[in-house]
């Protein structure tokens, strides 16, 4: 299963070599890394996506707490959080199908950032299905480079998951 870790550490040299090295002597794969800076100055939020069972992850969760600098870790997989990546793709689009890959950025609510004679680049912002999604609609186009930033993700204020939104639709509620 994998897993979205939240890591807030203190901003000094050597912490992701010592979070990734511990990741790395244990055999696991980070799949997607996002460091920025975090709330609090002199603290940055690092978001990893990491795939392992819940024994193991509690496991590396108890490990990074451990380690000098690391002031808490945050398992934001079954909590209710907002998850978003951003992705740039360059596109083969010829004048004869510029109109139709157009077509599909205004879909999927991107824009369109760059524009050659023979290719477009588009920047996109949201979950990581919407991005899979603009990929595999572009792919027939002809993707020439792709460039994806990592999840970020924040536990959600409201507490409200996604997927209760999902399944809940407006017409099963009473009216007031």
């Amino acid at each position: 299963m994998k897993h979205t870790l939240s890591v807030l550490v203190e901003d000094e040299s050597g912490v992701l070599s010592r979070i990734s090295g511990l990741f790395a002597r244990r055999g696991f794969n980070i799949e997607s890394l996002a460091v920025g800076p975090a709330e609090r100055r002199g603290v940055s939020r690092l978001t990893m996506v990491v795939e392992g069972d819940e024994r193991t992850l509690a496991q590396m969760s108890k490990q990074l707490d451990k380690l000098i600098n690391v002031l808490e870790v945050t398992d934001l997989t079954r909590i209710p959080a907002v998850e978003r990546e951003l992705m740039l793709v360059k596109v083969s689009a010829p004048e004869s199908q510029r109109a139709a890959i157009l077509d599909l950025v205004q879909v999927f609510r991107a824009r369109v950032v760059d524009l050659g004679s023979e290719a477009l680049t588009v920047e996109v912002v949201g979950d990581p299905g919407k991005l899979v999604a603009l990929e595999n609609v572009l792919e027939p186009y002809g993707i020439l480079e792709i460039a994806r930033t990592g999840r970020i993700s924040l536990e959600r204020a409201s507490g409200v998951s996604t997927p209760y939104l999902k399944v809940t639709s407006l017409d099963k509620r009473v009216p007031a």
